[in-house]
């Protein structure tokens, strides 16, 4: 069983830029493809980004592409969403997702993954 612990969030203002964290444990995450999603107040939960087992592949959402970078330290079995130039729409709720059961490829898609942080709150102000 592997457990993840999302960190980082909080409030910054629009154009400003937050780091956020998602340590698993339990096992290692080193051939997962690790993905982070968001879900904002009246909205279903959307992708925003993942990467590879390897870390070599990523795959962005278009709302965030060019804006967020998305990395990991398989040393700390540690998923990173680094987030630049933040606007109010950005503001949600953001989960780290672990797909145990793939290729170790990124995808978009919920389904593909199989353990989820609990999340933690990202607010941009205007």
């Amino acid at each position: 069983q592997v457990q993840l612990a999302e960190s980082g969030g909080g409030l910054v203002q629009t154009g400003g830029s937050l780091r956020l964290s998602c340590a698993a444990s339990g096992r290692t995450v080193s051939s997962y493809a690790l993905g982070w999603f968001r879900q904002a107040p009246g909205k279903e939960r959307e992708f925003v980004a993942a990467v590879s087992w390897s870390g070599t592949s990523t795959y962005y959402a278009d709302s965030v592409k060019g804006r967020f970078a998305v990395s990991r330290d398989t040393a700390k079995n540690t998923i990173y969403l680094q987030m630049n130039s933040l606007n109010p729409d950005d503001k949600a709720v953001y989960y780290c997702a672990a797909d145990r059961t793939g290729s170790g490829w990124p995808g978009a898609m919920e389904s593909q993954y199989d353990y989820w942080g609990q999340g933690t709150q990202v607010t941009v102000s205007s």
